[in-house]
């Protein structure tokens, strides 16, 4: 950099050190200026030059596309220095530097865009507030809704508003889908698949033509096993044959000693004769098997189940359970919730055989500890163990349903269940307290013949239909959750997965580790809409070979 000075004093030239650009001249007014005065202006300047070139190059560098031409970029820099007296006044001819430098010193955006976004911004805040117009017509695609826009020139405001419109119409169509979605799937999970169908249609017509079919079950040899309590007695209830076989089969499967397996399959009066043609055309040896309908149980009187007749007279049950399921709901419902209202009104909720295990000792007087099976669990790996858990005096062995990382399947408290807007539930339970699971369960039949678990689920039962069912609809489980209360012995998780019935997500890993897996939910392994990366777990326990499944059309799901 070179300073140079006019022989009068009157004038000082400031140039880059190469002679390329004359950075500054200054023209010094004609009144006797101190020398002091001009060597201090001179440093002042000497220091703040070096970083207006180091700016104009940044800026030049970063788009010289930006101003008008090139060489305005680079017109030379002037400055005029006055001085009067003490007062120093500078003219700045910035050019295209002021253009590019003053709005980044100010905080803000060289671009327009930017404060096109910004002015965007503010009317989609203000349209949000505001109502859609009534009868505003809408478009029903993307490119739809970008050539109305175009044709019509609208302002930036009635774009925001159509915008708004078009999206939550969207959003509406998308929630009315997903709760149609989930409409179907109750009613595929609560309708009985044709193949199952038929297959308890051929095996009842095969109870009544084959002798074979009909053989007792266990052979009169092995009756007395059936109360023997060295063995490991399962108990299950289902009117579904297919679903049974596979819990009998994967039973005896994982077992370390099949030999020592005693299974109680329960079912009702029309079905019983096919699945006893099933368990006696295809026994699994070693295993013991009985099949008894509820028929078959002296006990089971409508003066010891009041329960069951309360439910079947009571005037809203029929319309709960076999009504019209869509009424009542929006389109803002939470389609989860929804799908667990409609599991909550499948008529097997009001099937004797669902209220079944709150009877188990009284229908099995002889027998000290048994474990209970859903029909829709598979077994993986040998049970045992379980039988030699203390349980303390306890009642029921159950993994608790409230403690684990997937708060929908595994984050479940009482207020869960129950309604505690209603001041009898309010004023007994803690909406805090901790759930457990059905579906299997290790009960010790001593330690509950000495509790009143029976009385205090009929007591509730009548309580819910004496308040037109508006104390819990979930089923079974709540009246289950207080008559076991203060009876529960909590068991370590990788007993008993949950969720297989309606959590798509599971991870598989933890599915193949579980002990028992439980395709709770409407999403059954056996049905069309089972989830089919998790219906393998319960596929591999079914022979499709056989004769009665391959001629009901029951196929291997691809």
């Amino acid at each position: 950099m070179q300073i140079s000075f006019s022989p009068s004093m009157r004038s000082i030239t400031i140039s880059s050190s190469n002679g390329f650009l004359d950075l500054m001249k200054v023209k010094v007014a004609a009144r006797h200026i101190s020398y002091r005065t001009l060597f201090h202006t001179i440093l002042i300047l000497a220091f703040l030059l070096p970083f207006v070139f180091i700016l104009t190059a940044v800026v030049t560098l970063e788009g010289v596309n930006k101003c008008s031409s090139f060489g305005r970029i680079w017109k030379p820099l002037q400055l005029v220095l006055e001085f009067n007296c003490d007062l120093l006044v500078v003219h700045a001819d910035l050019d295209c530097l002021g253009r590019r430098l003053g709005p980044r010193f100010l905080g803000r955006g060289g671009d327009d865009s930017m404060k096109l976004v910004k002015e965007l911004y503010e009317i989609l805040d203000q349209v949000n507030s505001e109502e859609i117009p009534a009868g505003l017509k809408l478009t029903e695609s993307f490119s739809e809704f970008l050539s109305h826009m175009k044709n019509n020139q609208y302002d930036a405001k009635t774009f925001a508003v159509r915008l708004k419109a078009t999206m939550e119409n969207m959003e509406r169509e998308v929630r009315r889908s997903r709760l149609a979605e989930q409409l179907h799937k109750h009613f595929a999970a609560t309708a009985i698949p044709k193949g199952i169908h038929c297959l308890s249609l051929r095996l009842t017509d095969e109870y009544s033509s084959n002798a074979q079919a009909r053989k007792q079950l266990p052979p009169p040899e092995l009756l007395p096993l059936l109360s023997d309590n060295s063995y490991h007695h399962f108990i299950l209830a289902s009117d579904n044959i297919l679903a049974a076989s596979v819990v009998v089969t994967s039973v005896v499967r994982s077992s370390l000693k099949p030999e020592r397996v005693v299974f109680h399959v329960i079912t009702d009066k029309k079905t019983y004769p096919g699945m006893h043609s099933w368990f006696a055309l295809n026994p699994l040896s070693p295993a013991i098997i009985e099949v008894k309908g509820v028929h078959q149980f002296d006990w089971l009187t409508r003066e010891n189940v009041p329960v069951l007749e309360a439910i079947e007279n009571h005037h809203g049950v029929r319309h709960h359970y076999h009504g019209n399921h869509i009424m009542g709901t929006n389109v803002s419902d939470n389609p989860r919730t929804f799908a667990s209202k409609l599991q909550a009104r499948s008529p097997k909720y009001i099937s004797l055989l669902n209220h079944l295990r709150i009877y188990l000792p009284e229908l099995f007087p002889n027998l000290n500890k048994v474990m209970f099976l859903d029909d829709d669990v598979v077994v993986q790996r040998d049970l045992s163990p379980l039988w030699e858990i203390d349980l303390s005096g306890k009642v029921n062995g159950a993994v608790e349903t409230c403690k684990g990382e997937d708060t929908w399947v595994m984050g479940k408290h009482f207020r869960t269940y129950f309604n505690f807007s209603h001041p009898l539930i309010a004023s007994k339970l803690d909406p805090d307290e901790c759930a457990w699971a059905y579906g299997m369960n290790i009960f010790d039949l001593n330690a509950w013949r000495k509790t009143s678990i029976r009385e205090t689920y009929h007591y509730w039962v009548k309580e819910n239909l004496k308040s037109n069912l508006t104390l819990w609809k979930l089923g079974t489980l709540p009246p289950a959750l207080i008559a076991f209360r203060g009876y529960v012995r909590p068991i370590d998780p990788s007993w008993h997965m949950l969720g297989l019935g309606y959590q798509e997500k599971t991870d598989l890993d933890s599915v193949t580790k579980a002990a028992v897996i439980h395709y709770n939910g409407q999403c059954k392994p056996w049905l069309e809409i089972g989830y089919k990366h998790l219906q393998q777990f319960w596929t591999k326990h079914v022979n499709y070979s056989n004769d009665f499944i391959r001629n009901c059309h029951i196929f291997e799901p691809q």
